[in-house]
């Protein structure tokens, strides 16, 4: 890696004085605890002349029990999240995604907001310039072709943040704020089927927090993901699970992935699951979904079809484990 360049760091105390200072400035970024951008802008793949940090603004930084929701700021630590009364037992999928997250250090500074806007990955992308430029660079950065699909022009780096899919399961929204004010919309509407252009916002929107509705009826959720080392490795899969039973048999059923796709995603067609007891043959029927729409592609150095069983695999494990 190559040392920082020279950058100008911008204090702002607001939410509105954050998007002023990074619309003044059009190749700025924002920065709370850089886990992901600091590597980045280290390997030369982000070039920012400005970084606004955005640590000292208090908004970001609650987490608020609320009549109908809770709501968490940007800014939240992902050790903050995980050890969260209020999220370990009603959501508890979150708390244990937030705490599965690379190791302690970098769940002491990386935020939550950092990690549902985290940038795609891939095996010819994450790499050193001198790497990157003897491969004739790729798609999704200065190149022309996708080394992982030669013969398309998508680009299929993979997302690989562990609290949306979690998120994913409880409705959640976020709050964005930008030149334009602010607004709110679905978490899954932030996210697009693009390995280069995977996040809706629009340029200079910051996320402010994420507001997540309470489940009127009692439910059941958790988190597994598989990665090479357990220590700090990103997901080359990662499941969340929610699964609510009524007189034994399934009531409610949500399975959300990342490290699978571009996007964290809801799997389909899960309602045919519903009024069945979670037996043998019925897990094994779920894996099976699961492994169906899980299209990781050559993006790690561990294949693909690995990465398909073991999301089917940690699917079936998770809801046998957790009703």
């Amino acid at each position: 890696m190559e040392h920082l360049p020279e950058m100008h760091l911008q204090h702002p105390a607001t939410v509105e004085e954050a998007v002023k200072l990074h619309a003044a400035a059009p190749a700025s970024r924002y920065l709370a605890g850089g886990s992901d951008l600091l590597v980045n802008i280290r390997r030369g793949i982000e070039r920012p002349d400005s970084l606004v940090y955005l640590n000292g603004i208090a908004e970001l930084h609650t987490i608020t029990d609320g009549l109908e929701q809770i709501s968490i700021g940007g800014a939240v630590t992902l050790r903050e999240l995980a050890e969260s009364q209020l999220l370990r037992k009603p959501f508890s999928a979150v708390a244990q995604a937030a705490g599965k997250v690379a190791g302690p250090s970098h769940r002491e500074y990386g935020t939550l907001g950092g990690n549902l806007c985290l940038d795609t990955r891939c095996v010819f992308y994450n790499q050193s310039e001198w790497w990157r430029a003897a491969n004739n660079y790729c798609l999704k950065y200065r190149g022309d072709i996708c080394h992982v699909a030669p013969g398309g022009k998508k680009c299929f780096a993979a997302f690989s943040g562990d609290v949306a899919p979690a998120l994913l399961l409880f409705d959640a929204e976020v709050e964005l704020a930008g030149p334009d004010g602010r607004r709110r919309i679905a978490l899954a509407a932030l996210y697009r089927n693009d390995g280069m252009d995977h996040l809706t916002m629009t340029r200079g929107e910051l996320l402010v927090a994420v507001h997540v509705p309470k489940i009127p009826a009692p439910v059941r959720t958790g988190y597994a993901k598989s990665r090479v080392r357990g220590s700090i490795d990103f997901p080359l899969a990662g499941v969340a699970v929610r699964l609510g039973l009524q007189d034994e048999k399934i009531a409610d059923l949500r399975i959300g992935l990342t490290g699978v796709s571009p996007l964290p995603f809801l799997v389909r067609g899960l309602d045919k699951f519903v009024g069945r007891k979670p037996d043998d043959a019925c897990l094994e029927e779920l894996r099976e979904v699961v492994r169906g729409q899980a299209k990781a592609m050559k993006t790690t150095l561990t294949p693909p079809h690995y990465r398909r069983r073991v999301a089917g695999a940690l699917a079936q494990k998770l809801a046998e484990s957790i009703f």
